[in-house]
């Protein structure tokens, strides 16, 4: 008989080669991992000055990107009005109702910067149990200052 040693050694060797086996079978597989984009960048350190300006320099420069794209007061009450001018009778009680063609000639005349919210997507999310299939005005515009 085997000793107890002599057992264990043949296991690991038989181990090892199929491991081996295993592990070289997968080289000619899929090999996309290989091509993981890096997502994680540390922090710079206190002593790293340089990466800690080119890191503030750049968060500025995200942040002014995003106000740009916000829609300003003046630019709000525009909407606002050609929302009010596009309404589409009736009125439930005193709130304000749009349909989809008025929704979408809104969408024409309010300008690049509002053009992100006038889809058919937006209006079926605001779309409830209207009988004429209108979304309210003051929910849509609401939408636009929240997503805004």
């Amino acid at each position: 008989k085997k000793s107890e040693q002599e057992l264990k050694d043949e296991e690991m060797e038989l181990f090892t080669k199929y491991y081996m086996e295993w592990k070289g079978g997968r080289k000619g597989g899929n090999t996309s991992y290989t091509n993981i984009p890096r997502f994680y960048y540390r922090l710079p350190a206190e002593d790293e000055v340089l990466l800690q300006k080119l890191r503030e320099e750049s968060r500025a420069v995200f942040l002014q990107r995003k106000s740009r794209e916000l829609l300003d007061n003046e630019e709000l009450q525009n909407l606002w009005f050609l929302l009010d001018k596009h309404q589409t009778s009736p009125m439930i009680g005193e709130e304000a109702m749009i349909n989809y063609e008025n929704f979408l000639k809104v969408g024409e005349k309010a300008g690049p910067k509002c053009k992100q919210f006038f889809t058919a997507k937006i209006f079926a999310k605001l779309l409830h149990n209207d009988p004429y299939g209108r979304i309210s005005i003051m929910q849509f515009f609401n939408y636009v200052m929240r997503k805004g």
